[in-house]
């Protein structure tokens, strides 16, 4: 058989034969209501609004570009200041007892913000809002928000107040390889007690994003996260020096940047017409239907934070600065899942809401297809480049100062294990909000149990011979248990939806994944040929460093490009369709 290069007419034949003749419009899918909805609105399908969703597929397609890259643009500005913000840590304290003691007071409010405010309060309060917003007016709309946020700030001060009391039992239980007694314990329970009002200050700023957010006022509740990372830089740089426990200035950075956070919202309200005037009244509809939806999200919207809080606790067990480890290697893995998953996932609740209520199957099936093509060829070069270059991206950005090579070497090695999750982590971003925005808040919570238990199940599997074994870096198997049950999810929510007749990817969206994995195949290959050796790494100059992983990144970036128009992507392949 004669040898030669592959022609792009064998390729687009293999992909045909694999995927069939693509679809020119995506198929109407029958939306499934939960029990309770009012099944009348299934035989009305008022016409869309204006400038809104309605019209050719192009004008769906620049409305969704332009608010994910505004949400975008917003996000990588607070990531850089939180990278800024990761450096500074890492110089300042390295990876010790403190910084350590430090991660896991601030993880337990984070966790309650991600399940509470980010998390459940989010994905049932955005769809009620907005649907109350579409069929009864602006004023009810504002009514449903002032008792929002009464009933959310009764709530949630009560658990602060209690989260306050009950810090040494928390520290206890979140953390239990921290010895009751030791510097490590009291410290961790010194600062819990002075981040945990954090968790008031930034759900209430979680409601005023929902506002604005379905009012598609994306930019504001993106950026706001800046003041976080500045307060953080602030508190470490001029702050720390001035205690007498250092690490300590970071609890009180968050305590400030929770209020900075909350205040930065308020006049974009304002502006609008949306203030909340916070009112306590438990028997509003409103208010009980977004309690009602929360109780399941509770758990649902969190299972991503749950399997990292299950990290933590065995980490707590492991070598001193598994922890530390843990926390920048996922800080690098959020860097995609934030600036693309979360972005999309953001835009497309409100809109997903909207058809929802209006009962338009194809609007609702053709978002969530536009939402899947996007940002699958957006995760999977993310997971190439964060696998392949993990060592050399921390050698470069935070191995100063008391971070050290060795640092760099171990959270590297995590940092390649989550990295494999990243298009597990970003899926699940988008398809969730399938299901939100149909005010089912159940299915994703029983998928997120099994996808807890799948995690839990890869820990022992993974970690515990690892650890017995004497062998180093056993944190590396827990952020691969976390990446693998990560697909486990979003694997169970395309499946759900795909078996409810709510969405089914098109043809053309089935071969546009496989486009995007021969590139990626193309670009690790290039990346693994070019970057020069790890150990190389640390002994090259900070300039040498940063020129090395800025090349790799364009080089990489490059063929994967390169590929993807060899194979027949074209901008018109990201279109909604519908």
């Amino acid at each position: 058989m004669p040898h030669g290069p592959i022609s792009s007419k064998l390729i687009h034949k293999v992909i045909h034969n694999f995927c069939g003749k693509p679809l020119r419009r995506a198929r109407t899918r029958a939306l499934r209501y939960p029990a309770g909805h009012d099944a009348r609105i299934a035989h009305h399908k008022p016409a869309p609004h204006a400038g809104q969703d309605g019209g050719r597929p192009t004008a769906l397609s620049r409305s969704l570009l332009r608010s994910s890259a505004i949400v975008s643009a917003m996000t990588l500005f607070s990531r850089l200041f939180g990278y800024l913000r990761d450096v500074v840590i890492a110089v300042v304290f390295g990876a010790s007892g403190g910084t350590d003691a430090f991660f896991v007071a601030f993880r337990i409010p984070n966790l309650f913000r991600r399940m509470f405010a980010e998390g459940a309060f989010s994905q049932a309060f955005v769809p009620v809002f907005s649907e109350t917003r579409e069929r009864e007016g602006d004023a009810a709309a504002r009514a449903l928000a002032d008792r929002a946020a009464g009933a959310l700030g009764f709530v949630l001060l009560a658990i602060t107040v209690l989260g306050i009391l009950a810090a040494p039992l928390l520290i206890r239980l979140f953390a239990p390889g921290f010895e009751p007694g030791t510097p490590r314990h009291e410290l961790a329970v010194e600062m819990l007690r002075i981040v945990f009002p954090y968790l008031l200050f930034i759900s209430l700023t979680a409601l005023a994003a929902g506002i604005l957010n379905s009012h598609e006022r994306f930019a504001v509740p993106a950026f706001t996260p800046v003041l976080l990372n500045l307060s953080l830089i602030g508190a470490a740089l001029w702050l720390a020096p001035r205690m007498e426990e250092p690490v300590t200035a970071l609890a009180w950075g968050v305590l400030v940047a929770g209020l900075a956070q909350l205040a930065f919202q308020l006049p974009p309200l304002a502006r609008i017409g949306m203030l909340p005037r916070p009112r306590l009244d438990l028997a509003h509809e409103g208010v009980r239907r977004i309690g009602r939806l929360m109780l399941p999200a509770l758990f649902g919207s969190s299972v991503t934070q749950l399997n990292i809080l299950v990290n933590t606790l065995i980490a707590s067990f492991l070598v001193t600065g598994s922890i530390s480890w843990l926390y920048y290697s996922d800080r690098f893995v959020e860097l995609p899942l934030a600036l693309f998953g979360v972005a999309i996932g953001t835009v497309i609740l409100p809109r997903l809401s909207r058809h929802h209520s209006r009962a338009s199957s194809e609007a609702f099936a053709a978002t969530l297809d536009w939402a899947l093509r996007l940002t699958w060829l957006l995760a999977i070069p993310a997971t190439a480049g964060l696998a392949v270059l993990a060592q050399p991206i921390l050698f470069t950005l935070i191995q100063y100062g008391a971070f050290d090579a060795h640092d760099a070497r171990m959270a590297g090695l995590s940092l390649a294990a989550y990295a494999l999750g990243v298009p597990g982590f970003m899926l699940v971003k988008i398809l969730a909000p399938g299901f939100y925005a149909r005010q089912d808040t159940r299915t994703p919570v029983r998928i997120g149990i099994i996808a807890v238990g799948v995690n839990i199940l890869l820990d022992v599997a993974i970690v515990l011979p690892w650890y017995l074994s004497g062998r180093e870096a056993a944190h590396a198997g827990l952020a691969l248990a976390t990446a693998l049950a990560a697909w486990a999810n979003a694997g169970l929510l395309l499946h759900r939806l795909y078996r409810s007749q709510v969405f089914r990817p098109t043809r053309q969206t089935r071969a546009l994944l496989l486009r995007g994995l021969l590139a990626a195949a193309a670009m690790t290959a290039l990346l693994h040929y070019l970057a020069p050796p790890v150990g190389q790494w640390p002994n090259m100059s900070p300039l040498l460093r940063a020129g090395w992983l800025g090349g790799l990144i364009a080089a990489g970036a490059l063929a994967y490009g390169l590929v993807l128009l060899a194979l027949g992507l074209r901008p018109r392949h990201l279109k909604a369709q519908g």
